[in-house]
């Protein structure tokens, strides 16, 4: 009897496979967070009105703030240091001790500050419990280890948490909203389903490396390793989560219910493009550690994809913008119709900016190039938005906010151009 061959081992070709397992659970995971919505955003906004809408809108903001504080950058530079290290248990262990140990310090900082700041913003002061429950939401968040899987490249099991979370949180909207007093409810909602992900990942985590406790030495590091990504995601938040919270300080709940309404879809379309961009940073990560080989030709085909992808949601949003208003929000939100126009050019921006920076800069370990281009954004923003949205009110943000995302998409192009040659060859699209 012949023997049957034995099949060639081809780690390219596994490669390829574990890379498509994590793109395929990270769809899983926007397809719940862009259906899902799809039921929440237009109950909500008709349930708790357009003012009511807003508050939501404004605590959220706030509460982005806290998850960006605890969160610290390790988001990425965890994820990069798990992906390098991902075959030493022990390494890894130390990386999630680390992390931990700075998240918890940080989630005190960052629930004090936000604290002392509501005393002098008077929506907040007036709305302790609508505070708490973005609180709530904010230190759930923060803590959520999806890094560490994400590192491995082990998508699944986190995607599937967040997906029952998400659905969870839908049956408790039905349950208990059902008046504009409700907000608060909402806001420790949202916070539920990631409190119990987060303890169910630390968990199965903790099946695959050693328990550590934390120490100065591991903690330490840990913030050394994050700050750089923490400067990132702190100017990024100035023109990327905190145009809400900066409208809400010189306008109505109403107006930031307009902004807000048109900035949750047209990022909400972005997100379509999130798995594919979360799935390559790990693996580019990985491969520019081990000498590069494979990085450039990747990265290549991932800008095509994310490129292409952007110009096509960025033209639908703008062409079908009224109908998305009116079926999503109701005729009430008309004046958002303007807003999200402006708007339609996030996802264009987004992708340019992922495909340059994330897919390429980052991966290389250019974190200093990235944080001053994000910094003078940031900077940008604010001063556009101090100028624009007192006068323009939603529509002057919806610009502050393009401005600025123009600003770091032609930056990182301009970034990566400035590389090798060799690589800028290898990386740039044969029509750039």
């Amino acid at each position: 009897m012949t023997a049957m061959p034995l099949r060639k081992f081809d780690p390219r070709r596994i490669a390829r496979s574990l890379l498509m397992q994590n793109v395929a659970a990270l769809y899983g995971v926007q397809i719940g967070r862009k259906l899902i919505p799809l039921v929440t955003i237009p109950y909500l906004a008709r349930v708790l009105g357009i003012a009511g809408w807003g508050k939501i809108a404004f605590v959220t903001a706030l509460s982005e703030f806290v998850v960006i504080a605890i969160e610290f950058g390790f988001n990425l530079s965890a994820t990069r240091e798990i992906a390098r290290h991902r075959n030493s248990p022990v390494a890894c262990g130390e990386v999630m001790s680390g992390v931990l140990g700075a998240q918890a310090l940080l989630a005190v900082m960052g629930v004090s500050l936000a604290v002392l700041a509501s005393r002098w913003i008077p929506l907040l002061h007036e709305s302790p419990a609508l505070l708490m429950g973005g609180l709530i939401y904010g230190v759930s968040q923060g803590f959520a280890p999806l890094w560490f899987f994400q590192g491995l490249e082990r998508l699944r099991l986190s995607s599937a948490l967040e997906i029952g979370g998400k659905l969870g949180t839908l049956c408790g909207m039905f349950l208990f909203i059902h008046s504009p007093a409700d907000a608060w409810k909402w806001m420790t909602l949202c916070g539920i389903a990631p409190t119990i992900s987060t303890i169910v990942a630390l968990r199965v985590a903790y099946q695959t490396i050693p328990l550590r406790l934390p120490t100065f030495h591991l903690i330490s590091t840990a913030l050394r390793m994050g700050w750089p990504m923490f400067v990132f995601r702190s100017a990024e938040s100035l023109y990327g989560v905190g145009n809400a919270l900066l409208l809400g300080l010189f306008a109505g709940p109403e107006i930031v219910g307009y902004f807000a309404s048109a900035e949750k879809i047209s990022k909400a379309a972005y997100g379509l493009l999130t798995p594919i961009r979360d799935s390559l940073f790990p693996r580019l990560s990985h491969l520019a550690k081990s000498g590069g080989m494979g990085a450039a030709a990747l990265a290549k085909q991932g800008a095509a994809v994310m490129i292409g992808g952007g110009l096509v949601l960025g033209g639908g949003i703008f062409a079908v913008a009224p109908w998305l208003i009116r079926l999503v929000l109701g005729g009430d939100y008309a004046p958002a119709v303007s807003a999200l126009r402006i708007l339609a050019f996030l996802p264009v921006l987004l992708s340019i900016t992922n495909s340059a920076g994330m897919q390429w800069l980052l991966p290389w370990g250019k974190d200093a190039v990235i944080n001053r281009i994000i910094i003078l954004a940031g900077l940008l923003n604010l001063a556009l938005s101090l100028v624009l949205a007192p006068r323009y009110a939603h529509i002057g943000m919806a610009w502050a906010v393009v401005c600025s995302e123009a600003f770091v998409a032609v930056s990182m192009v301009a970034a990566a151009a400035n590389m090798t040659p060799r690589r800028v060859r290898a990386y740039v699209p044969a029509e750039s």
